[in-house]
Order: structure tokens, then C-alpha cells, then sequence
């Protein structure tokens, strides 16, 4: 039964299947925040020497909190921004597999490495740097924390969180998961701050490092502020994925792929294939295709396992979005199929499709965060990874093709920080994720991850009398 409370914070769950406020959080107090930062501070200054078995442990320990719990935490994503409730655990599951990938390699990852030098030797030796500042989003809401997390914790830096404020209780949840997993207190933080408060944090002297998961506008402040303070930054920012079908695919598969993968997570992902990119005289079948696929999906309660799209994160997003569909068709493109609200309660709107999107008009330029497939008609190979170039976003895309020599070559062209053959861009502890160009910098998960946030510190053996 939802509860309607005062509005007052703005830190609160909105259930989005039913746009009632379900519960909300007071924002800390200076005192409290100051608490934080020096429990951090202080917590560093012993996890920096615990040795590498100690971390790994707390890491198995949070991940099979996180496996035990998984239905639990799955719904919470599901309550607090609408995730289908399959994704939820889905999601959990892969934070589960995060966390041991780096309670398994870190110390691997972080071992000395040796440096080739012509008189004496030399190493590199990867030390923390201290307590980080980590800004995330609503979209994966245990995700986003876990890549930032689990690489840096295994490291020896602490961290303290400031999440979206739309899913307050993922951010404390995840805290407290920590502490039961054995956590020194310190180790894991969550702050319950305004967005208006982060440049404050970012200035604090015992902040080392910060990382932002968020939109370009966002970006670009906190890199800035980052800048000013002389302080290591990460970002990982909007995307607006191509993916390209080739004329040798699968023309059923790349559309089941396309379309279907434009509706993970209700189209609130950065790396969701946002621009389908094919030959033009494919495109009439493709777009017949995809339409005969949004037509019969299941929208409904994100709980329910026959749900196939569920509502989008906030009132707010299915406003926006609705409204940049309404803009794309006054300024040119064709509404195929959807672009309405559906007639029931919550923050759902219609799996949708876009053509004609032409340059210059907003929805060529802009990222639709939501269910909305633009399709993109071209002569050839040449157009198409023209027109995946052709936008201030670099993160991923897809390729899609049976000539897999022909597919790696065109991917070779696309200016991303990502491309996969034949799937919509993915997420794998072992693979690096980030992006280029106005989607950010820097890398997280894999063994990049893990080297971010680190003093790789050169130390040099050799004599007095040395040349050099």
C-alpha cells in the first residue's frame, strides 16, 4: 500500500508504477557530513595497510549478501525506479559477479610491475590514494555504486557515495550490506546531499578522487570543479549508440536485437542502441519488423514476470521524453508507431519509432533516454559509419553482421569507446567500460578499472654514480 508522506526532501522514493511517494529521508546535516568525511579519512588510514586477503574477503562477503538477498534488492530497484523486477535481480547478480572478480584479481592487478631500464631496475608500484567521492545515477542503482566501488575498496581507498536522490533506499541498502559483509566503519559511505552540495565535497581536502556516472551538462560542471581543485576525475556520460546493420545480417536477428534491446530497462541506458543505422532498401522491412514486435509487447506492472516494458524512472522522464518525441515529428521526422502516454497510472509510455530524423533538428543531436527506436536510412557501408560518427557522443554501439572480419573492420571506424559484433553493447566485470568524446573518460571494471584511482609510484634501484 503506497503511503503519502510530505514532500519536503527531496531525497525520496516515487514508486513509478504509481507516482506515490513511498518514503523519504531527511538531508544530513553539516555536522553529520563532517562525521562522514573524517570516519572516511581516519578508516583510510588502516585500510591502505590491510592486506590484500582482508580486502578480498570483505568483497566475497558483500557479494554473497548480495546473491542471498537478490529478490529483496531486486525489488527495491523495481520500487524505486520502475526496473522490471527480472532486470532487478539480474542487475544484482552481476554486482554479486563484480565484487568477486576483484576480491579474485585485485591483488594480481596490483601487483609490482617491472620496467625494463638500462642501468639498475625499476618498478611500478600501484598504491591508494585516499578517500573517493562517487556520483551515480538512478538507472542501475546497485550497478553504478558496485563499478566504482569494488575496484577502488580492493585497491585500499575508501569511499563515500552520493547517489540519486530518486533511489535513496538502494544508496542506504548498499551501506549497510558493507557493514554486515565487515566493513570497517569508514570503508563505504552513503551520503544522503543535494546535487547542490557535490562542489563542496569535491573542494574538501581529504577528497582524493571523484567519479561521476551522469549527463554531459553534469559532467562538465563536476570536471570543472574537479579541475579547479587539481583532483583525479572519471566520467561516464550520455551516449547515443549506432548500430549498424550490415548488408550481410540476419535481417530478423538484428531486429529482434535492436528493437528488443532499445526496451532494456525501458531505453534508460547509456549504451541502449538509440540509432539503427541500415541500408535503405532493407529499411522498409526493418521498420515493419520492429513495429510488429512493439505492437505486441506487454506493458504493465514491473513486478510481474509477463511484463515486457516497464514505466520509466519519474513522472518527470515520461514527460521529457514524450515531449522530445512531440518535437522530432514537428520538426520533420515520421511517427510510426507509439509516442503516447499509456492509459493507466505511473510514468509508462509506449515502446516508440522514429524515421526521418534529420540533421540539425533536436532529435538528431539529442540522446532520448526512454523506449524510442530512431531508425536511419543509408546507400552504403560508407554512409553508415558516417552517421555513426556524426554526433558529440562516443560510447558504444553495435555492428551487426555474418561476416565477422567484415564487422571488426567497420567497428575500427566507429569513433566509440565501445563496439560489439552482433549484440547490443554489454557489461562484463572483465571488460572495460567508458567512452570518448563527450561521453566522458576514463574506464571502469576490468583491470583499467582498478588503475584509475591508484599512485602507480615509479621506484628506481640504482647507484650514486649513474648517469641518469
Amino acid at each position: 500500500m503506497s503511503v503519502k508522506t510530505p514532500t519536503t526532501s527531496s531525497i525520496k522514493t516515487v514508486n513509478p508504477a504509481t507516482n506515490q511517494v513511498e518514503k523519504q529521508f531527511d538531508v544530513m546535516s553539516e555536522e553529520h557530513i563532517e562525521h562522514i568525511l573524517a570516519s572516511a579519512h581516519g578508516a583510510f588510514q588502516q585500510w591502505k595497510k590491510t592486506p590484500f586477503g582482508r580486502r578480498a574477503t570483505l568483497l566475497h562477503n558483500v557479494a554473497a549478501i548480495m546473491r542471498d538477498r537478490r529478490d529483496e534488492l531486486g525489488k527495491l530497484c523495481t520500487l524505486e525506479m520502475g526496473k522490471l523486477h527480472a532486470e532487478g535481480v539480474g542487475e544484482v547478480q552481476l554486482c554479486a559477479d563484480i565484487f568477486d572478480y576483484y576480491a579474485d584479481h585485485g591483488e594480481q592487478f596490483l601487483a609490482d610491475k617491472p620496467l625494463e631500464t638500462a642501468i639498475g631496475s625499476a618498478f611500478l608500484s600501484y598504491q591508494p590514494i585516499g578517500v573517493l567521492l562517487s556520483v551515480q545515477p538512478w538507472n542501475f542503482p546497485f550497478y553504478q555504486i558496485t563499478r566504482s566501488a569494488a575496484p577502488n575498496i580492493m585497491a585500499g581507498n575508501t569511499m563515500v557515495l552520493k547517489h540519486a536522490s530518486n533511489v535513496p533506499q538502494c544508496a542506504a541498502i548498499m551501506e549497510q550490506i558493507f557493514i554486515d559483509a565487515g566493513a570497517p566503519i569508514g570503508i563505504y559511505t552513503n551520503l544522503f546531499v543535494p546535487g547542490a552540495k557535490v562542489s563542496q565535497l569535491i573542494g574538501d581536502t581529504r577528497i582524493k578522487g571523484v567519479s561521476l556516472t551522469g549527463s554531459e551538462a553534469a559532467g562538465a560542471s563536476f570536471a570543472a570543479e574537479a579541475g579547479k581543485h587539481v583532483k583525479k576525475s572519471t566520467l561516464e556520460l550520455g551516449g547515443s549508440d549506432a548500430f549498424v546493420v550490415l548488408a550481410d545480417a540476419d535481417l530478423d536477428l538484428a531486429v529482434k536485437t535492436a528493437a528488443l534491446g532499445r526496451l532494456w530497462n525501458a531505453g534508460q541506458v547509456c549504451v541502449s542502441p538509440k540509432r539503427i543505422i541500415v541500408l535503405a532498401e532493407v529499411a522498409e522491412a526493418f521498420i515493419s519488423k520492429a513495429r510488429a514486435i512493439y505492437e505486441n509487447i506487454r506493458i504493465g506492472d514491473p513486478l510481474d514476470p509477463s511484463t515486457q516494458l516497464a514505466p520509466l524512472s519519474s513522472e518527470k522522464a515520461a514527460q521529457e521524453i514524450i515531449q522530445q518525441v512531440e518535437t522530432a515529428v514537428k520538426q520533420g521526422a515520421k511517427l510510426v508507431y507509439g509516442g503516447h502516454r499509456v492509459d493507466r497510472p505511473g510514468a509508462y509510455m509506449e515502446p516508440t519509432i522514429l524515421t526521418g530524423i534529420k540533421p540539425g533538428t533536436a532529435a538528431y543531436s539529442e540522446e532520448i533516454f526512454g523506449p524510442v527506436l530512431c531508425v536511419y536510412a543509408v546507400k552504403d557501408e560508407a554512409e553508415a559509419i558516417a552517421l555513426a560518427n556524426d554526433t558529440v557522443f562516443g560510447l558504444g554501439g553495435t555492428v551487426f553482421g555474418t561476416d565477422t572480419a567484415k564487422a571488426v573492420a567497420v567497428a575500427r571506424q566507429i569513433d566509440t569507446g565501445m563496439v560489439y559484433i552482433n549484440h547490443t553493447t554489454g557489461i562484463a566485470a572483465e571488460l572495460p567500460f567508458g567512452g570518448t568524446k563527450n561521453s566522458g573518460y576514463g574506464r571502469e571494471q576490468s583491470l583499467a578499472g582498478i588503475h584509475e584511482f591508484v599512485n602507480e609510484k615509479l621506484i628506481r634501484i640504482t647507484t650514486p654514480d649513474a648517469p641518469y
